[in-house]
């Protein structure tokens, strides 16, 4: 079983999407923010669940699409994953996007 910590980036990417869809629909927001762990969640036992990110091609550096956006993580090993950011499925993601992969306490 892999751990799963979700770097500094990847927490603020979460809360700025949050707080664009709660504009218009708070609830939404709530369930986009729940299903957001929940998926990261299946990784603890499928750490390559995900495709790998098309515009990378790194076979550890691997996407989860939820909604409108791309939940991106990188598998360090079978038993340690981060997630290093989310991206708007509509933007092509560069490795800058990615910052620092050190995680969250």
């Amino acid at each position: 079983m892999a751990s799963v910590a979700w770097t500094h980036q990847a927490l603020d990417d979460l809360d700025a999407v949050c707080l664009f869809i709660a504009r218009d629909a708070p609830h939404i927001a709530s369930m986009f923010a729940v299903q957001a762990f929940e998926a990261t969640d299946r990784l603890v036992d499928q750490p390559h669940l995900g495709r790998v990110v098309p515009e990378l091609q790194i076979d550890a550096i691997r996407e989860i699409p939820l909604y409108s956006y791309r939940i991106i993580y990188r598998v360090l090993s079978e038993e340690q994953i981060h997630v290093l950011t989310i991206h708007h499925g509509a933007r092509l993601l560069h490795m800058g996007n990615l910052g620092s992969s050190s995680s969250s306490d």
